[in-house]
């Protein structure tokens, strides 16, 4: 969950448009992070042999849990197979000359995943302000939502329409010209789709080939 956390803290606070005096500047780090095997088979391969435009942090956790160990085989529990892939993995990593950091806490903990959290926060402040961004605002994602809130008027005016048409079946472009909505006939088409495939709308796909041929309506 940690890396999700600082996934959504370092993208959202750092993928900026423009800086502070207006630039456009395109500013932004990628981040991508999960626990053990997972990272070994999602990211090491592109990590070790791809493009060399990154750095790896490794957060190493010496406590592995205050209850009874989980044993894999003798004297080997699922923290030391853990372990194991965190320093082979970094391992492999530096013999191709990637960089790295690693961080390592005693234990799991509310105060050290506190901390954690509090560090990487100010890293994410510090950096916005060495390059000279609003690390505290988020303009693309209210520009995602507003684009989501009109998909979904759209997809009303669309069953409203429909439902007062009965009976008529018409192509999503013949019904996106009738609503005087050209310019999202593709959108159109998407909504139409997905309403025909769900039973709840009772909108009906008579679908017919080459596909854009196929119509739509409510009996």
């Amino acid at each position: 969950l940690l890396s999700k956390y600082l996934q959504q803290l370092v993208i959202e606070s750092l993928g900026k448009e423009k800086d502070l005096k207006g630039n456009v500047v395109n500013q932004g780090i990628a981040v991508y992070g999960n626990k053990g095997s997972t990272d070994q088979h999602a990211y090491v391969q592109q990590l070790r042999e791809g493009v060399n435009n990154f750095f790896a942090t490794f957060i190493e956790i010496h406590r592995e849990r205050n209850t009874s160990p989980v044993y894999i085989q003798e004297d080997t529990t699922s923290g030391d197979y853990l372990e194991g892939f965190l320093l082979g993995t970094r391992d492999a990593l530096f013999e191709k000359d990637r960089q790295s950091i690693t961080i390592s806490v005693p234990e799991v903990s509310p105060e050290r995943v506190g901390q954690l959290i509090a560090l990487y926060e100010r890293a994410v402040g510090f950096y916005g302000s060495l390059v000279g961004i609003n690390a505290y605002h988020q303009p693309g994602v209210e520009a995602g939502k507003k684009a989501a809130a009109s998909v979904l008027d759209l997809k009303q005016k669309i069953l409203t329409t429909l439902r007062s048409q009965k009976g008529t079946f018409q192509t999503a472009e013949a019904w996106a010209e009738s609503m005087k909505e050209s310019a999202s006939t593709e959108r159109v088409f998407k909504l139409l789709e997905h309403m025909s495939a769900n039973a709840d709308k009772k909108v009906i796909k008579k679908a017919a080939q080459p596909w854009h041929t196929s119509t739509y309506g409510v009996k």
